[in-house]
């Protein structure tokens, strides 16, 4: 089984680090492709970087030459999913629904934390059209950019820790999801502040894509995902458009 992991922003490092968070779940005999855009933001912190980001990563899988299984879109709150599932019949799994659907397995109530708080609406709304809010206590901003989490790990952990607390103390919540592709792997050290199951979304996506290609399902075609109407597309791609790379975990 081959699993595509798209990075939204177009930082390797980020990338690589989604890809080896990725891999620590991953059945045996489960290939991890984690994949660049090869535009858009090295970070993805609102609208217009969310749209830019669901063109790129669509763009990137679309130039992936080999055959695969399922792909996941390694970003929170992200748009451009129900494209994927468009262009593809194979499973596509985001890491906001990924994360927000197996947290309610777990307790009655969960938060989100995520990064900036001008991410938040996007969150909100993610949730809320994939009908996943009902159960969301909260979605909390840590404060810290995306490319915070590499620059200063230890910050990092605290300002994350420090707001899934305040979830559980004041919202209420029983379950926490990290909010953002590049938390990937800080959720052993945030159980170990809260005392509560910590889901990241990228972890969570892999199990959740494994179990649909093991079940053998893939998108529906019938209706609301069915592949785009053949037509003229004016001067796309653009120049300098280029494939996604591969980047090796």
């Amino acid at each position: 089984m081959r699993i595509l992991v798209v990075n939204v922003n177009t930082t390797e490092s980020i990338t690589r680090s989604i890809g080896e968070q990725a891999a620590t779940v991953a059945s045996p005999g489960t290939e991890i492709v984690p994949l660049t855009p090869s535009f858009g933001a090295a970070s993805v912190e609102g609208n217009y970087e969310s749209y830019l980001a669901a063109i790129a990563v669509m763009e990137a899988v679309r130039g992936y030459p080999e055959p695969f299984d399922a792909i996941i879109q390694a970003g929170y709150g992200e748009h451009g999913r129900e494209g994927l599932q468009e262009l593809f019949d194979v499973p596509v799994v985001d890491i906001t629904e990924a994360a927000a659907s197996t947290a309610q397995f777990l307790g009655r109530t969960y938060s989100v934390v995520t990064s900036l708080d001008r991410t938040v609406p996007l969150i909100e709304d993610r949730l809320r059209l994939a009908g996943l809010s009902a159960r969301c206590a909260s979605v909390r901003a840590s404060g810290l950019a995306v490319l915070d989490l590499e620059r200063d790990p230890a910050a990092a952990v605290d300002a994350i820790a420090e707001q899934a607390a305040r979830a559980v103390r004041d919202d209420r919540a029983e379950v926490i999801c990290l909010g953002c592709g590049g938390m990937s792997g800080l959720a052993e050290r945030v159980v170990h502040r809260t005392g509560v199951p910590v889901v990241d979304g990228v972890t969570a996506a892999v199990t959740i894509a494994e179990s649909l290609v093991r079940l053998g399902l893939t998108t529906s075609k019938v209706r609301t995902y069915a592949p785009p109407r053949p037509k003229v597309m004016t001067n796309w791609p653009p120049a300098g458009v280029r494939t996604g790379q591969r980047v090796p975990a």
